[in-house]
């Protein structure tokens, strides 16, 4: 939270405040962001789905304009600088969503584009390992590999390997896309960790829309306004790209990439249970024992130091 009492002036009474907000950002990050697939969700009927991406990134983008006016005192001003941002943005956010939600419109059923999703904290520790020169223990990959097998418990109910959305395209699809953030992560942590974080963010954006925006003039933008589209928009747009990318971005600053990508694991968890409770999905004691794997092989990952 450094960027904020840099920006705008944090009063002494408050500083014990931020440090907690800084402990719990691991927490809040990983339930903002399992609100994506539910808004995803919500959303998918009414409209295809990189034009619902371009929609949502276009939205965005004043709003976040608006806070940099009062919270930002350094843009990025080299060619460099922005073109690091802009990489990172059509890495995180354009190939990684516009990929997954391509596959899943395509017929790939959800439950197993979030095994694949799930290869993501394994993926980004290696590029890590290669890029940043991070150190991973014999104790943090044992952790990710009781994580992986957690993840499989709690995703394997919703598997439906008889789906014929279940294709060499749609899977490769699918891997580029968790290739494109794994790298995404660690290029940002190499190249753009000194830009001002919410005028880096900004920036991804724009790299997003690069993504988005040719793909989704093959689509048909023919949309149905219904209440629960709007919803899911103004829930994407204010929680997710707004609370939920800044957190990520901070988290990544903050803290080894590894660790970061660990949190991931977290979210098909947290997604389940809302989902249990919005949607009156099951939620089985194999699901509630992987969950418990999953949580207790980010505990000791996150404890474990990674810097070289």
């Amino acid at each position: 939270m450094d960027f904020l009492r840099t920006r705008i002036g944090v009063d002494p009474l408050l500083e014990a405040d931020l440090s907690y907000l800084t402990k719990a950002a691991p927490v809040i990050f990983v339930l903002l962001w399992s609100t994506g697939f539910i808004g995803s969700k919500l959303g998918a009927p009414y409209i295809d789905p990189m034009v619902f991406l371009t929609v949502r990134f276009f939205s965005v983008l004043p709003i976040l304009l608006v806070l940099a006016l009062f919270l930002t005192k350094a843009w990025p001003v080299t060619p460099m600088a922005i073109l690091h941002c802009v990489v990172t943005g059509m890495l995180v956010h354009g190939i990684y969503l516009g990929g997954i939600f391509w596959a899943i419109k395509q017929g790939m059923p959800a439950g197993a584009s979030s095994i694949i999703v799930g290869l993501q904290p394994v993926l980004t520790a290696l590029i890590a390992v290669l890029l940043l020169g991070e150190t991973i223990s014999r104790k943090h990959w044992i952790s990710m590999l009781i994580g992986g097998v957690g993840l499989l418990l709690v995703l394997g109910p919703k598997f439906d390997i008889s789906g014929t959305g279940i294709t060499a395209i749609t899977v490769a699809v699918a891997l580029v896309s968790v290739a494109a953030i794994s790298l995404g992560t660690v290029y940002q942590k190499r190249f753009a960790v000194k830009t001002d974080l919410l005028a880096a963010t900004i920036w991804q954006y724009v790299g997003a829309l690069l993504v988005t925006t040719p793909l989704s003039l093959f689509e048909s933008w023919h949309i149905v306004w219904s209440g629960e589209l709007v919803f899911a928009l103004v829930w994407l747009v204010l929680v997710l790209s707004v609370g939920a990318v800044l957190l990520l971005m901070l988290l990544i600053r903050e803290g080894a990439v590894s660790q970061v990508a660990s949190l991931f694991y977290l979210v098909p968890v947290a997604t389940a249970v809302e989902s249990y409770f919005l949607f009156n999905e099951t939620l089985t004691l194999v699901q509630i024992a992987g969950m418990a794997l999953i949580i207790g092989a980010v505990l000791v990952i996150r404890q474990t130091p990674k810097k070289a």
